[in-house]
């Protein structure tokens, strides 16, 4: 018989299986699923907790346990003094297999809840994988050596954790063992945390003395060796907490559309994992951006229809009316439905090695919308060890600032403070399809609501009738010297000569007027880039053939002016010519400055030309001449036109 707690639970359990293995299966399946992080400093003790939450749960693969223990029995040690980092380090497993584990992810259970764990190293290079963590976690372990204190690292995981809107902190204070499990100690580094966690906004935390090496205070709780702590035990603790989704449920209905399930003619469907709130038939819902409302006329799922579904269940909802809503729309409730905007001040955290290019283009993806983002450059930096808003005009590696972003047509959103799901952010290269930064919004911009599109009652297709033509944009670009503005001036004469209306925007000519406050730097040329296509799209609804003569050396930015046209309507033309031919005309004396150092952040010298990799048209100017160059353009476009 049972003669305490843990042993009444596992008598309890024993008795379910031999009765029922199919009940106790489907209570294990039912479990609530907690995810947390392990974070600060290094050598804080993280992947030694982890371990001793994995042993003292029973969770450990037997033949990983099972070499474990001889390992232990071979040095001498005491079953219970396993190096419980050996199992779970993902950094040391990263660096002795070659491979990236950005985040070690580790599952394991006990009777009241499921766990998802997340190892991130302390070492600060690796700040971007504590947000990767972070990002999906509803608690977080600080971890604190208690020989050390309160570190910097310590903080800035700590500002990271409260900034990703982490509600529930512990403060496991561990290696209490190397201190003598001395209470003074323990309450210095609580109180120098509450200063600190006073300082940032953090409103509580839940401080532990832990040996994850010995096990105090991790299962049980108080230990022999800590009679004067009255807390809980970590588990304990792990298993009372109240979950995001508990939260989420009382938040109004949302749910990011995923896809649109139609598979016949008579159903119609629109799926997705809800956010927030709850939702069941006859609720009436809006579709935003759109606005349409409808009623909810059935809820389905793998189990069949449902009378109610809430925050964190998977479902497909059918709605009375044939609404228009695809993917990246959010069907919420219709009294109180999220925003809509295409401008934001965002809090952005940078993790890319390559620093922030203030007016790039970058993918920008919010639950399940996917738009393209320009970031302005910082209103300021914030240096996690003092709080001081710093002056920037980017953001490097692990850099936290605040920016204002414009996206290319309005996203649904919620501040990041109401919705982590509605209101964080990534921005995703658009070149490398690497995730450079994370960001969370703060609210729209008051500019963005106050400004509307004017429909015109003459459209684009208008202009180019009366025209007689297809409007087209034809961007030369090349190296400074390769022929962009004499060949594209061959073509506008020739075109002229066919009847067509054209105009040629050049690069020197643009900055004397329109660009004339813009310099040479990379964020500069993106700027430069930026406004010329914006023009150029003005210039094409007005049903013209624009052609455009610049340097223009970086990929994303032509992309970006690709992106805002009609398919089709841009037309790539790389003037192709080595760098050594290009210096060796040098026309207007610029390389001979650039090689002197007179000239900075020269294309080809000292900035770097990212040559086009699927251009519409390629003339080499070493094999042909001007009018021929000219004449192949011509002859490539006139179908188009």
């Amino acid at each position: 018989m049972p003669t305490s707690d843990t042993d009444s639970q596992t008598y309890e359990t024993d008795a379910l299986i031999a009765e029922d293995i199919g009940a106790y299966l489907d209570q294990h399946q039912n479990k609530q699923l907690l995810r947390f992080i392990t974070c600060g400093s290094v050598d804080d003790g993280k992947s030694t907790l982890i371990g001793r939450l994995l042993y003292d749960s029973k969770m450990i693969f037997e033949d990983q346990l099972t070499a474990l223990e001889d390992d232990s029995k071979k040095s001498g040690t005491q079953g219970q003094e396993i190096d419980f980092a050996l199992l779970v380090d993902g950094l040391a497993a990263e660096r002795e297999q070659g491979i990236t584990i950005d985040v070690a992810y580790r599952f394991f259970a006990t009777e009241k809840r499921k766990f998802i764990v997340a190892d991130t190293p302390g070492h600060e290079q690796y700040t971007r994988n504590m947000v990767t963590g972070a990002s999906t976690a509803d608690l977080a372990v600080i971890l604190i050596d208690a020989r050390k204190g309160v570190l910097v690292q310590t903080r800035r995981h700590s500002y990271l954790a409260h900034l990703l809107g982490i509600k529930h902190l512990v403060l496991a204070v561990n290696k209490m063992d190397l201190v003598d499990y001395d209470q003074a100690t323990f309450d210095t580094i609580v109180a120098d945390y509450q200063k600190f966690a006073d300082e940032i906004g953090i409103e509580s935390f839940t401080a532990i003395p832990i040996s994850g090496f010995k096990g105090d205070n991790i299962t049980q709780a108080p230990s022999a060796n800590t009679s004067w702590y009255d807390g809980k035990a970590l588990i304990d603790h792990l298993e009372s907490v109240e979950l995001a989704n508990t939260t989420a449920q009382e938040r109004a209905f949302r749910m990011p559309v995923q896809w649109v399930n139609r598979p016949n003619l008579d159903f119609r469907g629109f799926a997705g994992l809800i956010s927030d709130g709850t939702v069941k038939p006859g609720d009436k819902v809006r579709i935003v951006p759109a606005g349409k409302t409808s009623t909810v006329k059935s809820i389905v799922s793998f189990e069949g229809d449902m009378d109610e579904a809430a925050a964190g269940q998977s479902v497909t909802i059918t709605l009375d009316d044939e609404v228009d809503c695809s993917r990246g729309d959010v069907i919420a409730t219709a009294d109180d439905p999220p925003e809509a905007s295409d401008q934001f001040e965002a809090t952005i955290v940078w993790m890319d090695d390559e620093a922030m290019k203030p007016g790039r283009g970058y993918f920008l993806k919010l639950g399940t919308q996917t738009v393209t983002a320009t970031v302005q450059a910082p209103k300021y930096e914030i240096d996690v060890n003092s709080f001081e808003h710093l002056a920037a005009k980017t953001l490097e590696l692990n850099s936290i600032g605040v920016a204002e972003l414009r996206t290319d047509r309005p996203i649904t959103f919620e501040q990041y403070s109401t919705s982590r799901q509605l209101g964080g952010f990534i921005l995703i290269d658009k070149i490398t399809n690497a995730t450079v930064a994370a960001g969370m919004i703060h609210f729209s911009l008051r500019r963005a609501q106050n400004v509307h599109w004017q429909p015109t009652a003459i459209t684009r297709e208008d202009h180019a009738n009366k025209m007689n033509q297809n409007p087209r944009v034809l961007w030369f670009t090349g190296l400074s010297g390769s022929g962009k503005s004499t060949i594209a001036n061959a073509v506008e004469q020739r075109l002229a000569q066919m009847n067509r209306h054209t105009f040629l925007l050049d690069g020197d000519n643009v900055r004397h007027g329109l660009n004339k406050d813009l310099g040479f730097t990379e964020t500069d040329r993106i700027e430069n880039i930026r406004r010329i296509g914006e023009v150029a799209k003005l210039m094409a609804d007005a049903g013209l053939i624009v052609l455009t003569a610049f340097i223009s050396p970086f990929r994303a930015e032509r992309q970006m002016v690709r992106a805002m046209l009609p398919e089709g309507e841009f037309i790539e033309v790389f003037v192709d010519t080595p760098l050594e031919v290009a210096e060796e005309r040098d026309v207007k004396g610029l390389y001979k400055k650039a090689r002197a150092g007179e000239l900075k952040n020269f294309t080809g010298i000292d900035s770097p030309y990212e040559e086009p990799q699927n251009a519409e048209i390629r003339v080499n100017t070493v094999d042909m001449s001007v009018e021929e160059a000219a004449d192949y353009v011509v002859a490539q476009i006139l179908p188009l036109i």
